[in-house]
């Protein structure tokens, strides 16, 4: 069966595409060897990131040489984890072309193809300022199809609230692993990254993806133009030239603002630009 997310030439290229290797190596899709419980085993666990004062001897040095990082080889207890992916589904999600939520559901379907392929448990949360659609972690084939189904099924809607989603979510996400949060984040950095907080308390992974059109980055000079809120309905008429440098420098402060708050909290932030490859973001899978 066919699938809008997740094409035959997807799954093609997924089966052969050259970052597989590098994001095991990286701790990303490690499956059966990602355990926070490390035990006495040799049995190898999943490489993480150097840190001040751990031992320079655990350091993989051919990791180093292929990926400029520093990273320790870990070892415990084979054990499974689950990658929890929540997909912003706000009104503001179907702007551009493609549309911000077509980009991140195209992503999502081969995170949650990779993931299954891989023996490990995927869920999926849908949500814009409440939760919409939960399923709870799965590996199945037909647990896959229902996630793609319902990628197919949703629409964008409602306005934003990430942090208050982010909040109620927190009893759903349960254990440890991996968060992937696909979004185009126009909400208060701060108050999204104080909802992301009690993942953090509970040792997940986590990774933002800030969702973006080319054209929300730097304002078209288009003369006088009409914009309308896609959330509220609220019209604004201005001349781009006039408002395209002050709109360029609150973007990037934006930008800036989530960037320094997901280092800071040791959380991953890739900027994603719709007008690229969605196949260039499994790049930053890094733990």
């Amino acid at each position: 069966m066919n699938f809008r997310y997740l094409r035959p030439e997807d799954i093609r290229k997924l089966d052969t595409f050259e970052f597989a290797p590098r994001c095991v190596v990286e701790g990303w899709l490690a499956g059966r060897h990602r355990s926070f419980s490390v035990g006495s085993s040799t049995e190898f666990r999943d490489y993480r990131p150097y840190a001040p004062g751990d031992d320079l001897r655990l350091v993989d040095w051919r990791v180093f040489a292929r990926t400029d990082r520093y990273y320790l080889r870990t070892h415990n207890q084979e054990t499974n984890t689950a990658c929890h992916i929540l997909l912003d589904s706000s009104a503001s999600m179907g702007f551009g072309d493609p549309a911000k939520i077509a980009y991140a559901s195209f992503f999502a379907a081969a995170v949650a193809y990779l993931v299954t392929r891989g023996g490990d448990t995927v869920s999926l949360l849908t949500f814009d300022d409440t939760l919409r659609r939960w399923f709870a972690p799965g590996s199945t084939t037909a647990h896959l199809h229902n996630l793609l189904h319902a990628l197919e099924d949703n629409r964008a809607g409602r306005p934003t609230s990430i942090a208050a989603a982010l909040q109620k979510a927190v009893p759903l996400v349960r254990g440890r692993g991996t968060i992937v949060v696909l979004s185009d984040f126009l909400d208060d950095p701060g108050a999204v990254f104080a909802a992301l907080n009690p993942f953090l308390h509970r040792g997940f992974n986590i990774h933002l993806f800030h969702i973006v059109a080319p054209e929300e980055l730097e304002l078209p000079d288009r003369g006088l133009v009409s914009f309308q809120d896609m959330e509220t309905s609220a019209r604004l008429t201005a001349h781009t030239h006039v408002i395209r440098d002050g709109y360029a420098a609150a973007m990037r402060g934006h930008v800036d603002g989530l960037r320094d708050l997901a280092r800071r909290r040791r959380v991953e932030y890739t900027l994603a630009r719709t007008d690229t490859s969605w196949f260039t973001l499994f790049d930053r899978f890094v733990a």
